[in-house]
């Protein structure tokens, strides 16, 4: 099936890629907006229960039961769409979002920018997205409640959070804590992202100080959901040592490394001009600089936190040597995009096989 399924891919991506007159923002819409109406019409849930079902590969991190080790990352799904898709690709489960208390449309357009030979994409999205009421309106149309939720979807839902961007650094911490006061009851795990480069002043809630103060009053409005904290790679380890502490000092659930990269090391020659675009960098120039800071992470903790490694995972290779690396799960966004839903069974059967 992942062979059939890379097939069709190398098929429709040149006519994906021209979608919107080649604009990537244009063709993720699109994309999305077949996703939902396929969603709508079921045959996203016939397909998981027929066709492409995610590989078997149970694993119970967090208390929380995962269907196999590859996710997908936040950014995909902003605001909750298409939720019966992620399990038709294989993901064994999805994290959502980033949502923000107040609704925002995020920075001027063009802010997406796909470079095909470096397999990365540069975004400066700037969070956009419906707020947390609105994914919250949307979440209680698949249950009344967590449990009937997670029932319906059938694996586990991360909802990542961020900080709206007309909020003061100094008002941080209450518009979190509002966003998860909304939104707990539909959560697996909720991360906190404080590492995107794409909100003025938002990597300064990693500073010690300020994460303390978040990650304590996000603990105290939890009601027991897993609150795992998401960090930049360009971290210096003193930093990362600085992240650590607080979360084994205010009892957060895990680790989820990395974001995006300001950094430009990896781009084809051929795609320069397009390095000095603003934002984040993902996919494939990430991947060593992400496995090397879940190497860190591994080592400082030693087993005492969970870790989700995200970053250039663009095979199964890749997220065999995540694994070696010391994640516990994996996540996957940018290698859709540019290889295709086959490499998610792919990853989730070489760890499967790993494991066995």
């Amino acid at each position: 099936m992942a062979k059939l399924s890379d097939r069709l891919f190398r098929g429709v991506r040149p006519a994906l890629f021209r979608v919107g007159g080649g604009d990537a923002e244009t063709a993720h819409k699109w994309t999305l907006s077949r996703l939902e109406t396929l969603d709508r019409l079921g045959v996203l849930r016939a397909m998981t229960r027929r066709i492409t079902r995610p590989v078997d590969d149970p694993v119970t991190l967090l208390g929380v039961r995962f269907a196999n080790r590859v996710g997908l990352a936040a950014g995909m799904a902003k605001n909750g769409e298409a939720l019966h898709a992620w399990p038709a690709v294989g993901f064994g489960f999805a994290e959502i979002g980033t949502v923000t208390w107040h609704a925002q449309p995020g920075n001027d357009t063009p802010r997406l920018f796909r470079l095909p030979r470096s397999e990365a994409i540069i975004n400066r999205m700037g969070f956009n997205n419906r707020g947390a009421i609105a994914l919250a309106a949307r979440l209680r149309e698949y249950g009344p409640d967590a449990a009937a939720l997670r029932t319906g979807l059938g694996y586990p839902l991360g909802i990542s959070l961020g900080k709206s961007k007309v909020t003061p650094i100094e008002d941080a911490v209450q518009d979190y804590v509002s966003s998860m006061r909304e939104l707990r009851g539909f959560a697996s795990y909720v991360a906190v992202n404080v590492s995107s480069p794409n909100t003025p002043g938002l990597r300064t809630l990693q500073d010690k100080g300020f994460l303390q103060e978040l990650v304590t009053a996000l603990r105290a409005e939890s009601d027991g959901v897993p609150l795992l904290v998401k960090i930049a790679p360009d971290l210096t380890h003193g930093a990362i040592d600085d992240v650590l502490d607080v979360c084994r000092d205010r009892g957060v659930s895990g680790i989820i490394a990395t974001n995006t990269t300001i950094e430009r090391a990896g781009i084809s020659s051929a795609e320069r001009s397009l390095a000095a675009e603003a934002g984040g960098l993902s996919g494939a120039p990430l991947t060593v600089m992400s496995r090397q800071t879940v190497r860190y992470i591994a080592d400082q903790v030693d087993g005492e936190l969970p870790i989700i490694g995200v970053g250039g995972i663009g095979s199964a290779a890749d997220a065999l040597a995540m694994r070696e690396a010391g994640a516990d799960l994996v996540q996957i966004y940018s290698a859709l995009i540019f290889r295709g839903p086959a490499v998610v069974h792919e990853a989730a059967r070489a760890l499967k096989e790993h494991r066995g």
